[in-house]
């Protein structure tokens, strides 16, 4: 069966939960609203004030935008599909969501690691930070944590669109490129090729460089004045926060695709599949709203017009 003769695609994780249904769509759509307004804040705070037009708040904006980007590509389908009985999605709207979403994912892991950078050069290289650190710099980065994801996820959706598939059920209650490909009668060595060449090179690449930039960070800390080890926690604790947030998301979405997990009750998996798509958009706003005091105190003049 051709890709093309099929129309559509099931979702069956979700399960009936009766009435109880409207209770999570509240409950959802409340998250969703506290997602958009504390993320469109920080980014008004940041875009309208001059002293926060510096390379960390402006990597920072990037992550908020792009918390937008993802939140977006999943609340408004799921607080639909909750309400519904039949819960189905069009291929056309599948495959965009899964462009959605592994772009959101890897412009996530793309601007985290910028800012490990970022980080690493404000604290271990300060005299050279604003030399090497300037604001055309810092445009490039933006710009390259967010080209060089689409150009990966626009291979990884051209791969399997033309791809044949013997079904159509998708155990999630969104598309995920890798249940699609599970589909797939024959054909998709080369997306699953591409993909473990991709995470092998790219990602953990990005993740070497996480790793190596905090290892500088602590070296410099545990050898520096009082002063600099105030300012690595202050700056670094909630790049920390975030990126451990996200790379325990991402473990169990991974976790869940590629091994059984039946063994787990259904709810949970649910909860844990959503995890990395619905708590980092609200876990970043408030961690580096309440840990950077320069962004704290311009939310509450914003907010209360007081110091």
């Amino acid at each position: 069966m051709n890709i093309s003769q099929v129309s559509y695609f099931t979702l069956s994780a979700y399960i009936d939960i009766g009435l109880f249904k409207y209770i999570v769509f509240l409950f959802l759509m409340c998250v969703y609203i506290v997602i958009l307004s504390s993320n469109v804040l920080l980014i008004v705070v940041i875009c309208v004030n001059r002293s926060l037009h510096e390379p960390m708040y402006m990597f920072l904006c990037s992550l908020f935008v792009n918390e937008l980007y993802g939140s977006s590509s999943l609340f408004p389908f799921l607080l639909v599909q909750i309400l519904t009985d039949l819960h189905i999605i069009s291929v056309p709207l599948c495959f965009l969501q899964i462009f959605c979403l592994f772009m959101y994912g890897n412009v996530e892991f793309y601007n985290l690691a910028v800012m490990s950078y970022d980080r690493y050069l404000a604290i271990c290289h300060p005299l050279q930070y604003n030399t090497q650190m300037q604001m055309n710099t810092v445009i490039r980065l933006v710009v390259l944590s967010w080209f060089l994801p689409l150009l990966n996820v626009i291979v990884m959706i051209s791969l399997n669109a033309s791809s044949r598939l013997c079904g159509n059920i998708i155990d999630k209650v969104y598309c995920i490129n890798y249940n699609v490909t599970k589909l797939v009668c024959s054909g998709a060595a080369a997306s699953n090729i591409y993909g473990l060449s991709y995470t092998f090179t790219v990602l953990f690449g990005l993740a070497a460089l996480i790793v190596y930039t905090y290892i500088r960070i602590l070296k410099v800390c545990f050898s520096g004045s009082k002063q600099t080890r105030q300012k690595a926690v202050s700056t670094c604790t909630p790049h920390l926060a975030s990126l451990l947030n996200f790379s325990f998301g991402c473990f169990f979405e991974v976790l869940q695709s590629r091994f059984d997990m039946s063994s787990i009750p259904r709810v949970l998996r649910i909860i844990l599949s959503l995890y990395f798509v619905t708590c980092q958009p609200l876990f970043n706003p408030v961690v580096y709203g309440l840990k950077l005091k320069k962004i704290y105190l311009m939310c509450k003049i914003l907010c209360f017009g007081q110091k």
